[in-house]
């Protein structure tokens, strides 16, 4: 089978196309380049993040794995698509007093959708196109859908971060890295003599400061707790995302935390972590996996962010959103982020873009 493969001068992308190579397979790496080269960005930016100007060195090093393997590597220019799909999303949700999670929307626009739509655009010929990510990816005979899984390891999984694809998209790719753990990873890469095997894995979308995409000058609003209380200034609700607590700037008996943003009166609602508790929220733009879309009430498990481990839920039907009710109350959702539902065996059953919350009676 001819297989292209995303890489991104890490570890994990240059394994996996290892692994492909040594089952035989015809393997063909591809990088994207999605820096925007037309902007000025923060002078001095971290090599740890997806969206870097440092993004050269990273294309160098898949060069090298890919040479070191023996195999052809193409480098796709992805800025003006990723410029427009996830920048700009990015931007007009932070202005909205959302907090956006851009690599849920890269990963089902960019790096799973215009990059091998565009490699085949270039007449480069393949079968599936695989990635480094961790999950595990398998065909339901009975449900006729293909289903995504947590990775076996779990504090590397990252399921949540592709709970999006179509199920065209997911009939066309391969996850080699699933059943894989990280330090088996890192060793797999250093039997195959790649420099990548120590190489820190990325850590954030962007190292810079968050103004330099949101172009925004400083507007003066307030902090204010739930009583309408002023206990101190800011420059723009678009600094703060939901349960931030530090660089706040307020003195107080407790540590307080970001509870919400009221784009109109540009104020930042902050509290106590117990304040901030919400029994559960409401969602919009559904898609599904492993199902098809969920008509009633069915218990659920749920991720509100990445790093969470799923914690039980119940799902309602709501028109076209849904509520998800929490069976232990939950700190720091926001609006904008991903809420992904999962069942006892860790399929992804679907998710969805957090609309609102409800707090605690």
């Amino acid at each position: 089978m001819r297989v292209l493969v995303g890489m991104s001068g890490g570890v994990d992308s240059s394994v996996a196309a290892s692994l492909l190579k040594e089952a035989g397979h015809d393997v063909i790496g591809v990088t994207m380049s999605i820096w925007d080269r037309t902007r000025h960005y923060s002078p001095s930016l971290r090599k740890d993040a997806c969206f870097s100007p440092h993004e050269e060195e990273d294309i160098a090093e898949a060069k090298s794995v890919c040479a070191l393997l023996g195999i052809p590597h193409h480098v796709i220019d992805c800025s003006a698509e990723y410029k427009k799909m996830v920048l700009e999303n990015f931007k007009s949700e932070y202005l909205a007093g959302r907090t956006p999670n851009p690599c849920v929307k890269c990963n089902a626009t960019i790096k799973f959708g215009v990059l091998p739509r565009s490699a085949a655009a270039q007449g480069i010929e393949f079968d599936k196109f695989a990635t480094g990510h961790y999950a595990r990816l398998s065909f339901s005979e009975d449900l006729q859908r293909y289903r995504l899984r947590r990775a076996v390891d779990l504090k590397k999984d990252q399921s949540y971060f592709i709970y999006r694809l179509s199920q065209e998209q997911l009939s066309k790719i391969l996850l080699p890295l699933g059943d894989f753990d990280k330090d088996t990873v890192r060793g797999i890469a250093r039997k195959y003599g790649l420099k990548v095997s120590e190489k820190p894995d990325s850590q954030d979308f962007y190292t810079g400061d968050i103004n330099d995409i949101l172009e925004q000058k400083p507007r003066l609003g307030n902090f204010v707790d739930k009583n309408g209380r002023v206990l101190g200034h800011h420059n723009g609700i678009w600094n703060f995302t939901i349960g931030q607590r530090r660089g706040l700037g307020i003195s107080a008996d407790r540590p307080l935390y970001v509870l919400g943003l009221d784009k109109e009166k540009n104020e930042v609602l902050v509290g106590y972590a117990e304040e901030g508790m919400k029994c559960a929220l409401s969602a919009v733009d559904l898609v599904w996996q492993s199902v098809a879309p969920l008509t009633e009430r069915t218990p659920v498990r749920v991720k509100v962010r990445s790093a969470q481990n799923p914690v039980p839920a119940e799902f309602e039907p709501d028109g076209s959103g849904c509520t998800v009710r929490f069976f232990e109350n939950q700190k720091a959702i926001a609006p904008g982020q991903s809420v992904v539902f999962y069942d006892d065996d860790d399929f992804v059953l679907g998710g969805g873009i957090i609309s609102g919350t409800k707090d605690v009676d």
